[in-house]
């Protein structure tokens, strides 16, 4: 039996974005919704990984001074 593919980033944010637009319509069955919302557990779980392994690639390609990673805003987004 094959493993079942990882979705991309991309891929898991749109399924996540489907899961609460539908979560939000509040019409699911209870089953379905604990459905939903388990999976939606999940992919928020893998985005949010991934967000925080391309962070630590950027703070590594920024070393300070010192070589330790400086923060700083990237010009044109704001907080």
């Amino acid at each position: 039996m094959p493993a079942e593919k990882k979705p991309t980033f991309e891929e898991a944010m749109t399924r996540l974005e489907g899961i609460v637009a539908r979560l939000e319509k509040g019409d699911a069955p209870l089953e379905e919704a604990m459905t939903l919302f388990e999976e939606g557990t999940a992919l928020l779980k893998q985005c949010s990984a991934a967000l925080d392994q391309a962070e630590q690639k950027v703070a590594m390609l920024f070393p300070g001074r010192d070589g330790a990673p400086v923060e700083e805003p990237m010009e044109g987004v704001e907080p």
